[in-house]
């Protein structure tokens, strides 16, 4: 290592013994809850996190707890976070862990990586912070602070551009306290470097590429840009005082959770679904809004059917492929965040 990059570790490193945000996962070297902990901050903010994970470690403190839930419990304590590929995947690996591995939780980050749902970022998250195994860590945070600090013009939505990334961080890294700076890299990212760059409080002034060159803006390289696809999304509730009907998903996006019957349109007017035409005049808009996910915008809107009878709902479920659910159980079922959301601005 040179002196100048043992200089950054070294300081990197005090810097997060004294600014690091008290954060619960910080408080532990368990394996699992560090885990968990990463699984639930993949593409989500720490603020929002943090409640989740305080959560799954209340209703699941160990990997055999979490392994022996119902996937609809999962789910639940899940909901509201997105993704919900990543729930699935976090309860998968628990029953592979506590069945096939006997609970013990593997030790290097190429093992971690085997896992499922578990990536090069986390697996290496992982064996640095609760195993010491020096091997760094790159995620967002870590390609902006490294692409200012060294000018690395690698285009990071490229694959083929973490490799220049990981030399860099290859000879920075600590080997008495890998985890320690892993974890610097990624604060110093969240909470300094930031999009816009707190550099008044830097403590890189003197070595950064990006403030000497006036470069923020420009580093880091993020060439592609996302298409956003437009959805316009109807949900209809069919129900009565007693039961309402809905059905499990099986597409990919909320997949596993319950929903209203929904009909897909292709532009923003009204559609009635052919098995509902009888009841059109009745059905009344209750409710619209926006969903925004990674790659999507969704055009919501609600439409409530009058009350109708036991002998109807039954009818109407076999056509439509829905299952009856007692009205009461609904707000207890895994749901997508704008049904949640929805149920929250109405009386139900």
């Amino acid at each position: 290592m040179s002196n100048q990059s043992h200089a950054i570790t070294i300081e990197l490193i005090n810097w997060f013994s004294k600014a690091k945000r008290d954060l619960p996962w910080r408080q532990t070297s368990d394996p699992y809850k560090i885990w968990l902990s990463e699984i639930i901050l993949q593409q989500t903010r720490v603020d929002q996190g943090t409640p989740y994970y305080l959560s799954f470690i209340e209703n699941y403190p160990n990997v055999h707890a979490l392994a022996n839930a119902s996937e609809d419990h999962v789910m639940r304590t899940w909901q509201g976070l997105g993704y919900y590929s990543r729930a699935r995947n976090l309860h998968s690996t628990a029953k592979y862990i506590s069945e096939d591995l006997g609970g013990q939780f593997p030790k290097t980050h190429l093992e971690i990586e085997k896992l499922k749902g578990v990536g090069p970022y986390t697996a290496a998250a992982i064996a640095s912070i609760a195993y010491n195994e020096v091997v760094p860590v790159i995620d967002g945070n870590v390609f902006r602070f490294v692409s200012r600090l060294f000018g690395v013009y690698a285009d990071i939505m490229k694959s083929g551009s973490r490799k220049a990334f990981l030399k860099i961080l290859e000879e920075l890294i600590s080997q008495n306290q890998p985890g320690d700076f892993n974890q610097a890299m990624m604060e110093y990212g969240a909470t300094v470097c930031t999009p816009k760059p707190h550099c008044d409080s830097c403590l890189f002034l003197q070595t950064c590429y990006a403030y000497k060159n006036n470069k923020q803006t420009e580093l880091p390289v993020k060439v592609k840009k996302l298409k956003i696809k437009v959805r316009f999304l109807q949900f209809f509730i069919i129900g009565n005082q007693h039961h309402v009907l809905m059905r499990r998903r099986s597409e990919s996006i909320w997949q596993g959770l319950y929903e209203f019957y929904l009909f897909e349109s292709e532009n923003e007017k009204y559609t009635v679904p052919d098995f509902l035409k009888k009841y059109g005049e009745e059905i009344k808009e209750r409710y619209a809004t926006k969903h925004l996910l990674t790659h999507q915008k969704l055009m919501i809107k609600f439409y409530e059917l009058p009350q109708l009878t036991e002998n109807d709902l039954r009818r109407l479920a076999k056509e439509g492929d829905l299952e009856l659910i007692d009205r009461k159980e609904v707000l207890n079922l895994p749901k997508p965040k704008p049904i949640v959301n929805f149920l929250n601005e109405i009386e139900f």
